[in-house]
């Protein structure tokens, strides 16, 4: 496998109005792609933010505004699009949505929030999944969670057993827990032996403001890059190769005791 360049895009989004951040994502990813990255990454609920209460009303029907948009842009530019998350209106429920498309504009993953976050009252608001999905990105196996999702380490588990070797990370992480971002990402990359690619917004909503600090992390736990907290395109390097020599040197997945662990 070669490697691959990542352009994550950190912005502020706009709060409840849909249409001004699907303007704003495509001038932004026109922007990333001046630098020929193989990978966009966007962060969590950019079409609406968290403007909960009105999502009956803003959350995009089965997707479709968002999948149309995000596989033109990947056809156009021939560049792989992990789009984030969305609020996704499916048979009368509302999920928080991820959607992978590949350079050819097909979406080949999608992924519903498992863990909803109280303290942001999405269970209010939003049905929680219950299915896990990997995807494949130029030849590397990988998979998506959202936010919450990466307090439970039994959760990224599962999919790195069913073969990822790279975690997606769209967020809207609040800054006073910003350190709890950056701790909890490094332990999923160590403790996993893969890369961690984490993409969270910035800027302020009426109830919280947002930490960024978007990371690219190594399986050995090395950042590989970090933005700030203001807009920013973060780009990295990763060698999938990377993963094969980690794991090789400790063999966790070997010595692992299952039978302990229930």
């Amino acid at each position: 496998m070669i490697a691959m360049k990542l352009a994550l895009i950190q912005f502020d989004i706009v709060f409840g109005k849909p249409k001004d951040n699907y303007s704003k994502v495509e001038h932004l990813i026109e922007k990333a792609m001046i630098e020929q990255p193989d990978v966009i990454v966007l962060p969590e609920m950019w079409t609406t933010g968290y403007d909960l209460s009105r999502l009956d009303a803003i959350a995009d029907k089965e997707g479709m505004e968002t999948k149309k948009q995000m596989a033109a842009l990947a056809h156009h530019y021939s560049v792989h699009i992990v789009a984030g998350s969305i609020a996704q209106q499916s048979q009368g429920k509302v999920y928080n949505t991820s959607f992978a498309f590949n350079r050819e504009g097909k979406c080949i993953s999608e992924y519903q929030k498992v863990h909803l976050f109280r303290l942001m009252d999405e269970e209010k608001f939003l049905h929680a999944g219950d299915q896990k999905e990997v995807f494949t990105l130029e030849a590397m196996p990988s998979a998506t969670v959202i936010c919450y999702d990466i307090r439970f380490p039994e959760w990224i588990r599962t999919h790195m057993l069913a073969g990822a070797h790279c975690l997606f990370v769209p967020a809207e992480w609040p800054t006073p827990r910003i350190e709890h971002w950056r701790t909890l990402l490094l332990s999923r990359a160590i403790e996993n032996q893969a890369f961690v690619v984490a993409c969270n917004r910035v800027g302020s909503d009426p109830k919280n403001a947002f930490g960024g600090h978007s990371m690219v992390i190594d399986p050995w736990g090395d950042i590989l890059a970090e933005a700030g907290d203001q807009e920013e395109i973060l780009f990295a390097t990763i060698d999938p190769e990377r993963v094969k020599e980690i794991r090789q040197t400790i063999p966790i997945y070997e010595d692992r005791r299952p039978d302990l662990y229930e």
